[in-house]
């Protein structure tokens, strides 16, 4: 039934919400609520039981967390794992995924915020997947989690990484030893609220949440997925209700978000390649873009690193985030 439910949401296959025991989720059943949206509902709640949101494929070419997904619910199916948690699956922009393309329209993962009023496929999906996400976690009352999972569209210093939303809610500190036994190798704290799916979970349910860089973006086949296996072993603990994993925080890397580049106008270039790998850093003076409104972006202070840097974006989105080394939270 699992492999059925991906296959079919990703084929466009009609999906009716229904309810049942396939006898292929050992210690529950499951609910079909939408194309792309599974809970997971176990008979009894394990001693760590979390309500856990796990959700891949927001940007439709980021490919591994996608199989990912895939090994970790055939598992379940196979009788390895045995549900004691619920759990939401979510597979995000479902014709994307199809086309092999980031978004078809507009980024859906710019649009998780509530009184959202634009029109269109994706702005129709960010609202339904805020609802079921609502939803789920009004079921139930257990401490929450989201992990948001992706791949980036360059390479980067540190390859695996975890962004962690600005929000209110404190960040438990099993959540980064859990996150770097599943092979995190660098952490980011954002500084200001940025409308992604972790942020909506983070900032309106106080879940423990984040978007996990698993990597490069390859189309599907190529990924590299015994490099995710820390990140398999994570969810498997999740969905068993067991506690996570604790790795060292020595092994992880930490910055903070220090500012933005913004593309402000039509005339906009960044001042250096865009195939810049994610957290390369550049030293005092050193120009890092151009603006024909907002003139132009020079490091000041002290060097800075470079993450998701992309000039293509719409005007008024995010071009780059300027971070820089901050000390592991304690």
């Amino acid at each position: 039934m699992l492999d059925e439910w991906l296959a079919s949401s990703l084929d466009a296959d009609p999906v009716e919400p229904r309810e049942g025991r396939s006898g292929k989720v050992p210690g529950g059943r499951y609910r079909l609520h939408a194309p792309g949206v599974l809970e997971l509902l176990p008979d009894e709640l394990a001693p760590e039981a979390q309500a856990c949101v796990v959700s891949a494929g927001i940007h439709g070419n980021e490919t591994a967390p996608i199989e990912l997904v895939g090994a970790w619910l055939a598992r379940l199916e196979a009788g390895q794992l045995r549900l004691g948690a619920p759990v939401l699956v979510i597979l995000g922009n479902l014709e994307a995924i199809r086309q092999g393309v980031r978004f078809c329209t507009t980024n859906l993962n710019r649009l998780f915020q509530r009184g959202l009023d634009l029109e269109g496929d994706e702005p129709d999906r960010a609202r339904e997947l805020m609802a079921v996400v609502d939803a789920f976690f009004a079921r139930h009352t257990l401490p929450r989690v989201h992990y948001d999972m992706h791949t980036a569209i360059r390479d980067s210093r540190y390859p695996r990484f975890a962004v962690e939303p600005f929000a209110d809610a404190e960040t438990d500190p099993a959540q980064w030893h859990g996150l770097a036994a599943a092979g995190m190798q660098a952490a980011l704290h954002q500084h200001r609220h940025s409308w992604t799916f972790s942020h909506y979970s983070k900032h309106y349910h106080a879940a423990q949440a984040f978007t996990l860089e698993l990597g490069k973006v390859r189309p599907f086949g190529e990924n590299d997925l015994d490099a995710l296996a820390g990140m398999l072993t994570l969810l498997e603990a999740l969905l068993e209700g067991r506690q996570m994993p604790s790795g060292n925080l020595e092994d992880v890397r930490f910055f903070r978000v220090v500012s933005e580049l913004m593309r402000q106008s039509q005339d906009f270039e960044l001042c250096f390649s865009e195939q810049t790998p994610n957290f390369t850093e550049f030293a005092v003076g050193t120009q890092l873009a151009h603006d024909g409104q907002a003139g132009d972006t020079v490091v000041e202070e002290a060097p800075v690193a470079v993450v998701f840097p992309n000039a293509q974006v719409e005007l008024g989105a995010r071009a780059a985030l300027l971070v820089r080394a901050c000390p592991p939270p304690t």
